[in-house]
C-alpha cells in the first residue's frame, strides 16, 4: 500500500510541476524598484537601491504595494500545489487531539492548566480549588479574547498570591508590545487599569496589590524600566523601580517559588545581575546579589536561608553553588553543589526544600541530574533512546518530594512525569495523543556524528520511516539554528511525520553556535568564529550524501530568524549542494542591522555578532558573510522566504529587500517565492491550527521540489 501511495505521489508531482509552469508564466515575477541610498558607516560606504523598502510606520503604499505584488505571485505559484497543501493541512491537524489539555499543576491552593476545545484556535485557562474534583473555573478564555482580531496572543497569565486576581499580558498586532489587564477572578470583570507598550514578563508583591512590569523603549522596544503599578490605579500614577541605563541589557522580572522574593534580572549576552526584594517588603526595596561583571553569568534561586547559583565563575561551564543570603557576594562563602566538568553543561536547575534538579547537556543530549541536600549524592535520570531530551516541567512548588519533568525524542511524544525524589519512583502523567494512527514503531531515530573541515565532531539527529532506503535516493530535509547559545533538541515533531511518511530523512544538525557540546561550542559558532555555523551545517550535509543518507539531487534545508541567517549563507557559500532551501524570518542584512541602534535587539547583540560601528575587523568579518551583501550572479537554489509584517526582532524589510535583490542577480530561473504576513509578526499567525497552515505550505513548496522518487 506504501508503494502505491508512493506511485500515486509521483504522478502528482509530475503534474503539479507542469501546472506550475504554466501559471508561473502566466504572471510576472515581481521587480522592486531601485532608488539609490547610500548606507554609511565608519568602515566604508555601500549602496542599497532597495533601502527604500523599509518603512517603520509600515504605512509607505509603493512599499504595500510590492509586498502584494510578491504575495500574489506566490500565490499563482503554488496554486497548483493547494490540492497536496490542503491534504497535508489535514494530515497534520488529524494528529492533533482537539480537545486537549495540559497537565494540572498546583500553586497556592489551587490546580492550574489550560485545555482546547474541540475546533477552537485558543486555548482556555482554568482552574479548581483545592482538587482536581472541584468546579473548574475559567480565568480566560483565549478564543472569547480573539474574537474579531486578525492576530491575537496571550503571552503571560499571573495569579496573585491570594488567587483573586490574574494579571494578563496579550498581543493583539505580533510586534510584540503588549498590553496588560487584571482581571477580578471573583468577579469575572476586568478593572479598568491598561498597561500598554510592556514586556510579557509581570510579578505580584505579596500584598496582591503591587504589580510589577517592564516599560519598552517606544523606538527600540527594548524593555529598560522597572515600575510598579497598584492595581485599580492608572498607568502614569505607576512609580519607576529600577531604570536600565546599560542599552546591551535585556531586563527580566520573576519571583521565586518560595513566594519569598521578587527578583529583577539584567542580561547581555556575556554578562548578568540579579536584585532582590522581599515580596512583603511594602517599599519593595531592591539590592544587587552581585554585581554585574563581564563574562560573569549567574542565576540564583532561594530554599530556607540561603541562594542557590549557577554561575560561570571559575567555571567555563557552570557550576552550581551554595551560599548563605546574607553573604551572597562573598565568593569565599559559596560552597559547591555541582562540580564544574569539562565535558558536562550546567544548563538550568530548579530549587526544592529536599533536593535540586540540574539540567545538564553531556555527548550532545539534555540530561537531568536529581542531587539530595541530606546525602550529597547525584544521578542521572534513565534514557531509553539514543536521541532524546529530557528537561524541568513546571514545578511551581519547593515543598515537595515530587520533580516534574518532560522525556521527548524524535519517536516519543512529549510524555510528562512526576518523579518521588523518596520513594524513586516516577509516574506518567501524561504523553501527547498523537492521532492518524501514529506508531512509534514505524520510525527509527539515530544520532551520528560527522566530521567538519576544521576536524570538529557534529553531532547529528536522524529521523525516517522503517524501511526507508539510506542508498543515496532518499530525499533529505535538514534544520539547524546555530546562534545565541540556543540548543536544539531531539524532540518530537508530529509535523514532520508529513515528510518522513513520504521517504524523506529528518535531520537536525547540532552545529556551533549552540550550546549542545558545552560552552566551546557556543564560542566557536560567534562574533570572529560565526563562519563555523555555516560551515558545520554544510559539512553535515556532505556527510550525510557521502553516506547515503541523502539523494545529493534532493537536499533540503531550513532555519528561521538567525537560523534564516544560515540559510542565506548556505545559499552563497553552497549553492549547489541544495535544491531548495526555506529561510523563515531571516535575519539576512546583518551589517547594516548592526549599524542601527534604533532597531529593536541591535544594541543588545553586538556580542553576539559583532559592533559594526566600533570595529573594522567585526565590520570587515560580518560584511564577509552577510547574506544580502554576498549575493553573486550566479545559479541560487529555489527559496520559499517569509516574513511577517510587525516583526519585531527581524525586520519585515531584511528578508524584502534579499528577494528583490536575489530576483535581479541570480542567474538561475529556480523559483523565489517571498510570503509576508500582513497581520503577523515574527512568530507568524496566531491560533492552534493558522500556524499549521504555514508549515502545510512549506511542505508543499518541498515535496513539489523534490519531484518524484527514484525507482
Amino acid at each position: 500500500m506504501f508503494q502505491a501511495a508512493r506511485l500515486g505521489v509521483i504522478a502528482l508531482a509530475l503534474m503539479l510541476t507542469s501546472m506550475t509552469t504554466m501559471a508561473t508564466e502566466r504572471m510576472s515575477t515581481p521587480r522592486a524598484a531601485q532608488k539609490p541610498h547610500t548606507v554609511k558607516s565608519p568602515f566604508g560606504e555601500r549602496q542599497d537601491p532597495w533601502y527604500w523598502l523599509r518603512d517603520d510606520k509600515r504605512q509607505n503604499p509603493e512599499m504595500l504595494a510590492y509586498l502584494k505584488a510578491e504575495n500574489d505571485y506566490l500565490a499563482a505559484v503554488m496554486a497548483p500545489h493547494r490540492e497536496l497543501e490542503q491534504k497535508i493541512y489535514d494530515e497534520i491537524i488529524g494528529r492533533l487531539k482537539q480537545d486537549d489539555s495540559t497537565v494540572p499543576q498546583r500553586r497556592n491552593g489551587y490546580w492550574y492548566y489550560s485545555r482546547y476545545e474541540t475546533g477552537k484556535q485558543y486555548p482556555i485557562y482554568a482552574r479548581k480549588k483545592g482538587s482536581l474534583d472541584a468546579v473548574e473555573e475559567i480565568i480566560i478564555d483565549g478564543n472569547e479574547r480573539a474574537t474579531g482580531r486578525e492576530f491575537y496572543q496571550l503571552a503571560e497569565l499571573e495569579v496573585s498570591v491570594d488567587g483573586r486576581w490574574a494579571a494578563i499580558a496579550e498581543d493583539f498586532v505580533g510586534r510584540r508590545q503588549y498590553e496588560v489587564r487584571i482581571k477580578d477572578l471573583q468577579s469575572g470583570e476586568f478593572l479598568s487599569d491598561v498597561l500598554t507598550n510592556v514586556e510579557a514578563n509581570l510579578a505580584w508583591a505579596n500584598d496582591n496589590v503591587t504589580l510589577l512590569y517592564i516599560r519598552k523603549d517606544p523606538q527600540t522596544l527594548l524593555g529598560n524600566a522597572v515600575y510598579k503599578h497598584r492595581r485599580g490605579t492608572e498607568m502614569t500614577s505607576d512609580s519607576l523601580v529600577y531604570q536600565q541605563e546599560d542599552d546591551s541589557f535585556y531586563m527580566g522580572i520573576g519571583k521565586s517559588k518560595t513566594d519569598r522574593f521578587l527578583f529583577i534580572v539584567s542580561q547581555s549576552t556575556v554578562s548578568s545581575e540579579y536584585q532582590y526584594a522581599d515580596a512583603n517588603d511594602p517599599t519593595l526595596s531592591f539590592k544587587v546579589a552581585l554585581p554585574r561583571e563581564r563574562d560573569h553569568e549567574y542565576q540564583l534561586e532561594d530554599i530556607g536561608d540561603r541562594f542557590i547559583i549557577r554561575t560561570n565563575w571559575q567555571a567555563k561551564n557552570f557550576r552550581v553553588v551554595e551560599v548563605p543570603i546574607e553573604k551572597v557576594a562573598d565568593r569565599n562563602s559559596w560552597r559547591d553543589v555541582i562540580t564544574h566538568r569539562s565535558d558536562a553543561f550546567v544548563d538550568s536547575f530548579e530549587a526544592f526544600d529536599g533536593f535540586l534538579a540540574v539540567s545538564e547537556r553531556s555527548g550532545g543530549l539534555q540530561n537531568l541530574r536529581v542531587h539530595s541536600w541530606s546525602t550529597g549524592k547525584s544521578f542521572l535520570m534513565d534514557a531509553a533512546d539514543p536521541a532524546y531530551t529530557m528537561y524541568l516541567g513546571n514545578n511551581t512548588e519547593s515543598n515537595t518530594t515530587l520533580l516534574r519533568y518532560v522525556y521527548t525524542s524524535p519517536t516519543t511524544p512529549s510524555t510528562t512525569y512526576d518523579y518521588n525524589v523518596t520513594t524513586g519512583t516516577k509516574k506518567e502523567l501524561k504523553r501527547e495523543p498523537v492521532l492518524g494512527g501514529f506508531d512509534s514503531a514505524n520510525y527509527v531515530a539515530e544520532y551520528r556524528w560527522a566530521t567538519a573541515r576544521d576536524g570538529a565532531k557534529i553531532p547529528v539527529t536522524l529521523l525516517y520511516r522503517r524501511g526507508t532506503s539510506l542508498d543515496g535516493t532518499a530525499p533529505l530535509y535538514q534544520y539547524a539554528y546555530g546562534s545565541y547559545g540556543s540548543s536544539t533538541d531531539p524532540t518530537f515533531r508530529s509535523t514532520i511525520l508529513s515528510l518522513v511518511d513520504r521517504g524523506f530523512v529528518y535531520a537536525i544538525a547540532h552545529i556551533r553556535g549552540g550550546q549542545e557540546m558545552g560552552r566551546h561550542w557556543y564560542e566557536d559558532g560567534k562574533l570572529q568564529k560565526k563562519k563555523n555555523t555555516f560551515t558545520d551545517y554544510i559539512d553535515v550535509t556532505r556527510y550525510l550524501v557521502a553516506n547515503k543518507v541523502a539523494d545529493p539531487k534532493r537536499v533540503f534545508g531550513m532555519g528561521g530568524s538567525a537560523g534564516g541567517l544560515l540559510m542565506g549563507a548556505v545559499a552563497n557559500l553552497a549553492p549547489s549542494d541544495y535544491k531548495a532551501l526555506v529561510a523563515h524570518v531571516p535575519f539576512v542584512d546583518v551589517v547594516t542591522t548592526m549599524l542601527d541602534e534604533s532597531i529593536p535587539l541591535t544594541t543588545n547583540e553586538f556580542d553576539e555578532w559583532g559592533n559594526p560601528s566600533a570595529s573594522k575587523e567585526a565590520h570587515d568579518y560580518m560584511l564577509a558573510y552577510s547574506p544580502y551583501d554576498q549575493i553573486e550572479a550566479k545559479d541560487y537554489p529555489a527559496m520559499l522566504v517569509t516574513s511577517g509584517l510587525w516583526d519585531s526582532q527581524v525586520q519585515y524589510w531584511e528578508p524584502t529587500k534579499w528577494v528583490a535583490k536575489l530576483r535581479v542577480t541570480k542567474t538561475d530561473q529556480n523559483p523565489l517565492l517571498l510570503r509576508t504576513n500582513m497581520e503577523a509578526g515574527h512568530g507568524g499567525k496566531s491560533g492552534r491550527f493558522e500556524r499549521y497552515r504555514e508549515i502545510a505550505e512549506e511542505y508543499a513548496f518541498i515535496l513539489w521540489q523534490a519531484g518524484p522518487s527514484k525507482p
